[in-house]
């Protein structure tokens, strides 16, 4: 293609607003166009990358059996009215209503869409397993879009569902699908972790996320660097080994409220007490979706981590709770609530940790007043099943399998696989008969890849000072064929028959034949970030050419009989690294 012919527009100045790599060289070399908050064009150069995108994701989805599929983006609201999703996704959904006054929101997954089209036309367990999958637009209304297209309101993504008679059914899809997608992102050359993700409001029992380390991400990926283990943030667990009987041997002293007028916070009252963090306990007030409020303890040294918390309740979502609320339930204010006394319609959680402190200096539920010597199951009554980990893990401790402390890096979430089990196949009526003739919900899996984010996710890791590296598998063109001057015939000549030689092999080629000077072609070329660039210049009269690496930067001298065999050469080895 001639670059003449292309609509690149780029920048010489980054707009103020982009405030990541990604959005920056995207817009500056001409991939995107914001055209209003949170929603852009993809211009042509993107286009292309986000058609070699899908083209992995299909050959790859194909090679498991999975059938491609669309559906509508305009959904009626009676779908997710059924499935509960219309009021918990709350502001996130485009909700609008059509001309006879119907309820009709833009699509942001398809859970419903699918589960109803299949309770419709599936009715026995030898129809299934079945794999169906999707590569749409998306919608979701974001309150503050932002990074370019790493968070947006409108997106293209790849989503796919599993649906099957039993739980045998499940795994074996979750596990071919996490085996597919390995090898789309080991093909697209992107960097990723697999991790242990949470489900959120897709609910399910299991989930799998794959992460791009790269500084803009919005996620912390935790992991060893032992082992194999990672998670994200959310879902990260230390090792901790529960004690038998805290309390043997140890004499509990008796229970006593005093005055701390001046200690709101764990450190002051660490402070006052002259004793460390971990030998404290702090209780956070949460909220559930009925508005009833849960106390949760942890050790004064970590955090109360509000996904662990809902996944234990078995709620999509749960809220720090508002303090005059508190204070009207347990009569007192933040800063001195504690697990002694607390009213019975107040749940109470505990720590693994916090459970097997003994004498501890907890909150009194009385402003400016705490007790000391706190003891489980004498002064607070305490079962096993209220107590599990519920606190956010810290850097440097010792990884949950034992090998290895946890690292920290930031990631942006890319791909996100979950059993769903039978969430949305029971609330929408999607059932077959068994072997035995009987009636079974079928079980289901859910499974996304966002194909736009994957522009933003490459262009994080894949990019050097002078612009965008794209891999070669997913790059706009293979080969960036610069003549310097197009007015030289010997230039002329030669690149029109690289062009032409190459193409024939099934390369696709970009031609700078822009009437610019050197520089600028150069700047461009880098800017834009073909795997390979071809200059041709004043020694095409004697069939040499110049011969650029991208990738590595490297440069060297090529006789023209070489290049089409030596590009190919350059190309595969890029592709076989990545």
């Amino acid at each position: 293609m001639k670059q003449s012919q292309l609509f690149m527009p780029t920048l010489r100045e980054i707009p103020a607003d982009a405030e990541v790599k990604s959005h920056q060289l995207l817009l500056k070399a001409g991939y995107i166009r914001p055209v209003t908050a949170g929603m852009f064009a993809y211009l042509p150069l993107a286009k292309r990358v986000l058609n070699k995108i899908e083209a992995i994701v299909r050959e790859e989805m194909d090679s498991i059996d999975a059938n491609e599929m669309l559906v509508p983006e305009v959904l009626p609201a009676e779908l997710w009215q059924r499935s509960g999703r219309y009021e918990t996704y709350g502001q996130d959904l485009y909700k609008f209503k059509n001309r006879q006054d119907r309820d009709f929101i833009l699509g942001p997954t398809h859970e419903e869409t699918f589960t109803e089209l299949f309770a419709n036309d599936i009715k026995s367990y030898k129809k299934l397993p079945l794999l169906v999958y999707q590569i749409q637009a998306k919608f979701r209304d974001e309150g503050r879009p932002r990074f370019g297209l790493l968070r947006t309101r409108e997106f293209i993504m790849k989503d796919a569902y599993s649906f099957s008679a039993n739980q045998e059914g499940l795994d074996a899809a979750f596990t071919k699908m996490e085996a597919a997608y390995v090898k789309i992102f080991d093909r697209i050359g992107i960097d990723y972790r697999v991790i242990v993700g949470d489900a959120g409001a897709m609910g399910g029992s299991d989930s799998k996320e794959f992460s791009a380390p790269a500084a803009a991400g919005e996620d912390t990926i935790v992991y060893s660097d032992k082992s194999e283990y990672a998670a994200n943030l959310e879902m990260a667990k230390d090792f901790y080994v529960r004690q038998d009987n805290p309390q043997a041997g140890i004499d509990l002293a008796d229970l006593q409220k005093i005055d701390t007028p001046h200690a709101k916070t764990i450190d002051e009252l660490a402070n006052l007490l002259d004793e460390k963090p971990e030998n404290l306990v702090k209780t956070i007030m949460v909220v559930t979706p009925e508005n009833e409020l849960v106390a949760v303890v942890t050790t004064g040294d970590f955090e109360v981590n509000l996904v662990k918390v809902q996944n234990f309740l078995g709620y999509s979502d749960v809220e720090l709770a508002d303090e005059a609320q508190v204070k009207a339930t347990v009569g007192a204010s933040f800063g001195s609530l504690g697990p002694v006394g607390l009213p019975e319609n107040v749940q109470l959680l505990v720590d693994e940790r916090a459970a097997d402190l003994v004498n501890f200096a907890a909150g009194a539920n009385e402003d400016g007043k705490h007790y000391l010597n706190v003891n489980w199951n004498r002064d607070v009554d305490l079962t096993e099943e209220q107590i599990a980990d519920f606190r956010t893990a810290h850097e440097g401790d010792l990884a949950v399998d034992g090998k290895g402390q946890l690292q920290f890096t930031k990631g942006i979430e890319i791909g996100h696989i979950f059993k769903l089990g039978t969430k949305y196949s029971k609330a929408l009526g999607a059932q077959v008969l068994d072997e035995n003739g009987r009636a079974t919900d079928m079980i289901m899996g859910s499974y996304g890849i966002g194909i736009s984010r994957l522009l933003a996710a490459i262009a994080e890791q894949k990019s050097d000072d002078k612009g965008l590296v794209w891999p070669a598998n997913v790059a706009p063109f293979d080969v960036h064929l610069v003549p310097v001057n197009v007015k030289d015939d010997d230039q002329v000549r030669v690149t029109a028959e690289l062009e032409e030689s190459l193409t024939s092999q099934g390369l696709e080629v970009l031609v700078d034949d822009r009437k610019e000077r050197a520089g600028v072609k150069f700047a461009d070329a880098d800017l834009i970030g073909l795997p390979i660039r071809i200059t041709v210049g004043k020694k095409a009269g004697e069939e040499i050419v110049e011969v650029s690496v991208r990738a590595d930067g490297s440069n060297f001298e090529m006789r023209l009989s070489e290049v089409n065999e030596s590009i190919a050469v350059l190309l595969n080895g890029q592709t076989d690294e990545e």
